[in-house]
This record gives C-alpha cells, structure tokens and sequence, in this order.
C-alpha cells in the first residue's frame, strides 16, 4: 500500500539485539542464583553451627574447681557416710575403757556417767548439750531429755540427767571436731580440770544423714556437670583453631 504522496510505506521493524547483550541475560541470570545459593550456604553452616551461647571453658572450669573444693572440704563426712563400717567399735564401760582402740571418725558405743554440768545451745533447730563423761577424755554432745528444761538466752543451765548410759555416735577427735564445739572443749576444760580429746555426737551414725548425703550428690552432680562442660568447651576451641 502507497501514502498519499505516491511513496511506499515504510513497514517498522524492531530494534536488533546486538549479540553482546544477548550474551549478557544469561550470565547476570547465572551470577545471581549463585549468589542465592552462596547467602543459602552460608545460612546454613550458622545453623548447624554450635552456639556461642552458654557457658564457657573459664566458667566451667571456674565452677568445677569451687564444687571440687567444697567436696574436698566434706572428705571425712563422705568418708563417714559411705566408708564407716555400720558396726559400732565397743570402747568398753567404766573402770574397763579402751581408749587404745579409739579412731577418730568411727562408730563407737560406750557405756559411761554424766558430769554434773552441761553446756546447752541450739543446733540446727535443735537444744543440745554437751555433757563430760566421767574418768573418760570424751565429752558428749547429745538431744536434751525431757528433765532439762533450757531456753535460749538463759544464763543459767540445768544440771544434766545424772542417770548413766549407754550411747552410740560418732567419734572424732579434737583436731577433727568442727569449729562449733571448740567452747565447749575449753569451757568443760576450764571447768573440770582434766583434758579432753574427743567428742561423741550421740545419734549421727554412718549413712544415717540423709540430708548431708543429698547435698553431697547435688555437689558431685554439679562437679561432673561443670567437667563435662569444660570438656566440650575445650573440644570446640580446639576444632575452630
């Protein structure tokens, strides 16, 4: 078909893509799925990453050695708990004592007479005395009965029961005592003029003390916990360096 003025048309035809371009398309296509799977990879190694979050070697350790420290200190209750034969060693009645057998942080039974004077005071909810026991070097630390009648704060204190006994307990020795019965060693000292090595805790038998063992296995829980995490700790610090 012909314009107006007699010439032919001109039929439009589209711009030719240059061959540069066409080769470009296909590479930006692939440069951008490799980033794609480049920034996937890289979310993935974080994911299965361990995390950073927790406690660390120093902590760790930090805590074992308090746990470990605390357990060492407890060594001659561990001891007694678990290791103490469930026998008591008999140290015999008056005028027949064996004092040569004596171990300090063993069952023992003995048979023997009160002093006349006691020392009271409240342990662990609980009024105790601490009575010699007569021609022995032992003062005994014992529940009160029912016939001495002590408060808290009075300053003057019944005589203990003056009927003999048989009593069972722990022995330890003065070095082994703990710190709380360091007065009533020197008090019944000063009072009696005679020495006095060891103390009898009437009533604390081996693997009597149920709550003094479940603090023990929460500190050996809690020292196994902090050494298994240090040793993970280690472990991932060495595989990253």
């Amino acid at each position: 078909m012909t314009a107006g003025d007699g010439k032919p048309e001109a039929t439009p035809t589209a711009p030719a893509s240059s061959p540069d371009s066409a080769a470009l398309e296909p590479t930006a296509i692939e440069e951008r799925r490799a980033d794609r799977e480049q920034r996937i990879a890289e979310l993935e190694a974080k994911l299965s990453r361990p995390s950073n979050v927790g406690v660390t070697p120093l902590v760790a350790a930090v805590a074992l050695f308090f746990s470990g420290y605390l357990i060492w200190g407890q060594r001659a209750d561990l001891e007694y708990q678990f290791l103490a034969p469930k026998e008591p060693l008999d140290l015999g009645a008056e005028g027949a004592y064996r004092f040569d057998t004596a171990e300090s942080n063993r069952y023992v039974q003995l048979h023997g007479a009160p002093s006349p004077r006691g020392w009271y005071f409240v342990e662990r909810n609980t009024t105790v005395v601490v009575v010699g026991i007569v021609d022995t070097p032992i003062i005994l630390r014992r529940p009160t009965l029912p016939t001495e009648k002590w408060t808290p704060g009075d300053q003057r204190a019944p005589s203990p029961d003056p009927r003999s006994f048989t009593v069972r307990g722990r022995l330890l020795s003065r070095g082994d005592a703990p710190a709380r019965y360091a007065e009533a060693f020197t008090s019944y000292e000063a009072w009696s003029g005679t020495p006095a090595k060891w103390i009898l805790l009437q009533e604390d038998r081996p693997g009597g003390d149920l709550g003094g063992q479940a603090w023990v296995v929460v500190l050996v829980s809690f020292a196994a916990l902090n050494a298994w995490l240090l040793l993970r700790g280690t472990l991932r610090l060495v595989s990253r360096a």
